[in-house]
């Protein structure tokens, strides 16, 4: 998980926390009115934080694929610049040989 989520998720916890804390201590209703309120805040921060888990985690797949794509399309590009890069240094050497050759068949005569 990102720090960014992390920090987000921890202050999500915590402000449901306080904000429980605070609803219990001002409520007028009774104990099991206000037990049945937590029970039902629990349940609506339960289902917010599932689906925020299940929308973060759908990001990161997102971006854990679209990295490996721009990585595998790196990786081709680099193949494919060193195969050209290659065939130039063959291509320089064969000149050089073929230039040393005909210097040696000079100095050969």
């Amino acid at each position: 998980m990102s720090n960014n989520a992390g920090n987000t998720l921890i202050a999500l916890i915590g402000g449901v926390a306080i904000g429980a804390g605070i609803g219990i201590l001002f409520a007028p209703a009774k104990g099991e009115k206000t037990r049945e309120k937590i029970k039902d805040g629990y349940k609506e921060t339960k289902k917010d934080l599932k689906y925020k888990y299940e929308n973060l985690t759908s990001e990161m797949k997102e971006t854990l694929s679209t990295a490996k794509l721009d990585l595998d399309e790196t990786y081709g590009e680099i193949l494919s610049d060193m195969s050209h890069k290659t065939e130039d240094v063959i291509s320089f050497l064969e000149i050089k040989l073929a230039e040393l050759k005909e210097q040696n068949a000079r100095l050969q005569k």
